[in-house]
């Protein structure tokens, strides 16, 4: 269907929920809170499913693999379980860590060619500290440089520039007295690494200065993502040697090629460029100041690195990397953030470097055939489902609907790991390229550099299958438009989920909504405007309006607006999910009669059909995550359920409720 599938989706973070080990407290509290729901109305009982939210099921992973990789072993000596094993311990050591000092970071900064700041200084060449940063830190500090999808089909690996991302919360549209407080504290955590590492505090407070306005000389040549899809300039292909012209201050062919040195480069090397303005404007001011202040550029990509490295340095520079964080939150008007266990840091970096050994051993115990077999019997029922559903819309016209159904049908499917993981002998992997030791940092460092170059490798080889952008233990679904695919990590599909001998009506309120979610962003196009140009203009319009009309009468609308094409078609896709779950779930009581209750549960299959969906959206809105387009948990469940008759039918729900919608819209 030609460009109506031409927009890659990112991995998208399903709704975490409470461990299994809170499920029995969960269920007396939601007895209790359905009973008053019969009598105060529907939303008060939503609002009471909301407090019962515990520990995130991404949490449970993580404990799981703790407890993997804590658990006494005698593992083959070299093997990758035995070096993941000796990672993870040395991250835990936080004494050794601090014995060590600021000794290991200073070997990296001399590495580098030395700070103005805090040592010897040995002048080099801007471009090679750059390419150093780039190549052997995994460090970009005037844009992004990765192997990914070409944009267009046929979707093949290609270098990609784009905008940095940058280490302070800074916002395109930020008042002025909150920008002056967040360049203060920055200002200040500067000043205090530069002391950590013997600066001389004048020297250092000039010096962490002039990094400020460099950061903030370059946000301001960023141009919004509404911008650049308004002007049609999402990218541009060009050749190392055109941009090269247009943005003379880095030397792209020596500083790429040292990134990906497993590719073979040459001027004439086509590149995808996301903001060449940006790339403009940067190149200019970085000539500027590399004519009159190369010292003060070469710190400022110091404290970058340093910034990034300080959750692995000693507590001096991971306590002040932590109150800059708070700081900065409550500057932001978020709320705190509890500090993570260094148990769960360590888990994540050991996951990361070693994924994967700790794939092979957590599908080994969390993923049995069994449960990839039930749970693609799930999915397929949901699928079955859309594809009816497809038949039966009154915007989408006839030929539309055929190459709909086509490409349900065409579709590839990853459920639970991808299948190198279900091999035994990758978690004994040598990982050969890793040295642990003699620091952490060291070890950390070597880490990286390995996890980049697998990541590069992966996409070079030829690979027939799609390449999984989240781990096995992750909680993210999500649908990739390069391979036509859509992924469910085993670390999703985990009780309070699913599981196989659960009641089908908690696997298919709960899992089967966040499968049927995915299913439908592969049509987000065609609720664009111009991407459907046969279907029902008029009809693809008005269920559009029936929808943000019956969102905007919730009372916890809360500002939400569907003037930007995120917002309506996250709000579709949680709509469209919840309908087309329950029809899946009811043609199966269909075919199988009777259904499995929960003891000392006073709920009927199709309530607690509708439970396991409104736990399925319990959690707060990531607000860390500047790309989180989604509404918030509440709108997120009385949106979709205030479109379903179904549930004020089986709740009793008086006229007028907040669920009791008196019209239906059907989008999907």
């Amino acid at each position: 269907m030609g460009t109506l599938w031409s927009q890659e989706r990112p991995p998208e973070e399903e709704q975490p929920t409470e461990g299994s080990r809170r499920w029995t407290p969960a269920r007396r509290l939601l007895t209790a809170v359905l009973l008053l729901g019969l009598l105060l109305g529907s939303s008060v009982l939503l609002f009471y499913i909301f407090w019962s939210c515990g520990p995130t099921l991404a949490e449970e992973n993580k404990s799981r693999l703790r407890r993997i990789l804590e658990a006494p072993q005698s593992w083959p000596p070299g093997s990758g379980e035995e070096k993941a094993f000796q990672f993870y311990h040395s991250c835990l050591d936080t004494d050794a860590i601090d014995a060590a000092g600021s000794g290991p970071l200073r070997q990296v900064i001399e590495e580098l060619g030395g700070w103005p700041v805090s040592s010897n200084w040995t002048s080099l060449d801007f471009n090679r500290t750059l390419r150093l940063l780039m190549s052997q830190y995994d460090h970009f500090p005037f844009f992004r440089a990765y192997l990914g999808p070409h944009p267009t089909p046929p979707h093949t690996p290609i270098i990609q520039i784009d905008q940095p991302e940058f280490d302070v919360p800074l916002k395109q549209k930020q008042e002025q007295k909150i920008y002056a407080q967040i360049v203060r504290e920055y200002l200040t955590y500067l000043n205090q690494l530069g002391t950590l590492l013997g600066g001389d505090p004048g020297q250092v407070q000039q010096h962490a200065s002039l990094s400020i306005s460099t950061t903030s000389q370059l946000f301001q040549f960023l141009r919004p993502l509404e911008q650049q899809q308004a002007q049609e300039k999402l990218f541009q292909i060009v050749t190392i040697d055109q941009l090269q012209e247009m943005a003379p201050a880095i030397d792209w062919l020596s500083c790429l090629q040292a990134t990906f040195a497993q590719m073979f480069l040459s001027p004439s090397q086509t590149i995808v460029v996301h903001d060449l303005d940006y790339l403009k404007n940067m190149s200019q001011l970085l000539e500027e100041q590399l004519s009159s202040h190369s010292d003060f550029l070469q710190s400022h990509m110091i404290f970058g690195l340093v910034g990034t490295l300080s959750p692995v340095l000693n507590s001096t520079f991971r306590e002040a990397r932590s109150l800059l964080n708070q700081k900065l939150r409550e500057l932001t008007g978020q709320p705190p953030v509890p500090a993570s266990p260094r148990w769960m840091k360590c888990v994540e970096e050991t996951g990361a470097f070693f994924e994967p050994t700790l794939a092979a051993l957590f599908v080994r115990e969390a993923f049995s055939p069994s449960t990839r077999s039930a749970a693609m019997d799930l999915f397929t029922a949901i699928k079955d489902a859309l594809v009816t559903r497809l038949r039966r819309l009154p915007w989408m016209d006839e030929e539309t609907q055929k190459k709909s159904q086509d490409r349900v049908t065409q579709l590839q499917v990853e459920m639970g790991a991808p299948g190198w993981a279900m091999t035994p002998e990758i978690a004994s992997q040598k990982y050969s390229e890793v040295h642990l030791g003699p620091s952490f940092l060291q070890s950390f460092l070597s880490g990286v550099r390995s996890r980049r170059a697998r990541i590069i490798q992966s996409f070079l080889e030829p690979f027939p299958h799609h390449r999984w952008q989240v781990s096995p233990w992750g909680v993210k679904a999500y649908y990739s438009v390069s391979d036509h695919a859509v992924v469910f990590p085993a670390g999703l599909l985990q009780p309070p989920f699913f599981h196989p001998a659960y009641p089908r009506a908690v696997n298919f309120g709960a899992a089967g909504s966040i499968m049927a979610r995915e299913l439908l962003h592969i049509f987000d196009q065609l609720l664009l405007p111009g991407n459907c140009p046969a279907c029902d203009t008029h009809a693809l319009q008005r269920e559009q309006l029936c929808l943000e009309n019956l969102y905007a009468a919730l009372p916890l609308h809360g500002g939400t607006s569907f003037s930007g094409s995120h917002a309506l078609l996250e709000s579709a896709a949680d709509v469209g999910a919840l309908a087309i779950a329950l029809q899946a779930y009811n043609k199966r009581l269909l075919w199988h009669r009777g259904e499995t209750i929960l003891p000392n549960l006073d709920l009927t299959p199709q309530r607690l059909f509708f439970r396991s969906y409104a736990q399925v959206m319990c959690r707060e809105l990531n607000t860390q995550d500047s790309q989180d387009t989604q509404s918030p948990s509440a709108l997120r469940v009385h949106g979709p359920l205030s479109n379903t008759p179904a549930f004020a039918r089986y709740f009793h729900c008086p006229h007028g409720a907040l669920v009791d919608s008196s019209h239906h819209c059907q989008l999907w």
